[in-house]
């Protein structure tokens, strides 16, 4: 499934190529990690630990659903779904992009 997510993220990196800021999803209940380097205009996803300015902590089962449209991110964030960590700006950031 988190292989799934990495395809999903990267087919999605002409989107993320404005958030100049690297994001870090930890996946709960497993000690999965992507990070998506999107400092650069070429954005890189990969099943990777590292320093982030914003960390995303939440399922895998609800990340595809946010990847997918299928979850609200204000929604996931208020029902404590999704936990946000360091630069809530970029984390509203990559909401408004992955909306798109």
């Amino acid at each position: 499934m988190v292989d799934d997510l990495v395809r999903d993220i990267q087919a999605r990196s002409a989107q993320l190529r404005g958030l100049n800021a690297r994001v870090r999803f930890v996946l709960s209940g497993s000690s999965d990690v992507i990070l998506v380097d999107a400092s650069t205009p070429t954005v890189s996803v990969a099943r990777a630990d590292g320093e982030a300015d914003c960390t995303l902590r939440i399922t895998a089962e609800n990340l595809d659903k946010l990847i997918n449209g299928k979850l609200n991110p204000m929604l996931a964030y208020t029902m404590g779904k999704l936990k946000v960590e360091g630069s809530t700006a970029v984390a509203m950031r990559l909401s408004s992009m992955l909306d798109g």
